[in-house]
């Protein structure tokens, strides 16, 4: 991402809520043939001290990203939406931009046994069904499961280190910011709700004033 110091987003437990609030995520590898990316649903392991994420790829594809044999990025996309300066205050300022919240995790994946597997998508599918007033659960039938799995490879990431920011017009007034916000909750036509959420709760995190766009 671009190297913008003041949209930093450094606390490890902010990427966590990040991961778990935005679990569809985009996988992207440089293997011996080139880039490959691919899109599946992570899950955060939340009794690692550390950042862990759980996730699984339908064959073929642990060989064409090379799982195990290298590092890849996990990029993980929160709330974004364009920012119309007709929600600015003052009349030269007539740039938009664009908001965004955004994570890049990187490390080697380790490639889960069956058992594990099988123990994850189960829960991947609890951790989602949960909120559906009737659940359903790879329990139902543990044979047909077993036999599907078959067909996924299981993978966890110990994040080494991640990428993440914040861009959410902290280098506007307090006077614009409240615009925005209140535009993006409002009807137009790029009304963002949760972009909204993002940027009320960076209110309350240190902020450059006087950063870039």
């Amino acid at each position: 991402m671009r190297q913008t110091p003041h949209y930093l987003l450094e606390d490890p437990e902010e990427v966590k809520r990040l991961i778990r609030e935005n679990p569809w995520a985009t996988i992207v590898s440089h293997t011996s043939t080139g880039l490959v990316a691919s899109h599946y649903p992570v899950v955060l392991e939340e009794d690692e001290t550390g950042i862990s994420i759980v996730s699984h790829v339908g064959r073929p594809d642990e060989q064409l990203h090379e799982l195990g044999r290298h590092e890849i990025l996990v990029v993980i996309q929160g709330p974004h939406g364009y920012i119309s300066p007709n929600w600015y205050t003052e009349p030269n300022d007539f740039i938009p931009t664009w908001n965004h919240v955004t994570a890049h995790l990187y490390g080697t994946p380790e490639i889960l046994s069956a058992e594990e597997n099988l123990r994850v998508l189960g829960e991947l599918v609890d951790h989602f069904e949960s909120r559906m007033p009737e659940p359903v659960s790879l329990e139902i039938d543990p044979v047909y499961s077993a036999r599907i799995a078959k067909g996924t490879v299981g993978l966890r990431l110990r994040v080494t280190r991640f990428d993440a920011r914040l861009k959410l017009s902290q280098n506007k007034t307090a006077e614009v910011r409240e615009r925005i916000m209140a535009e993006l909750r409002g009807e137009g036509p790029y009304a963002q709700p949760g972009l909204a959420e993002e940027m009320t709760r960076v209110e309350a995190m240190p902020r450059d004033a006087e950063g870039a766009e």
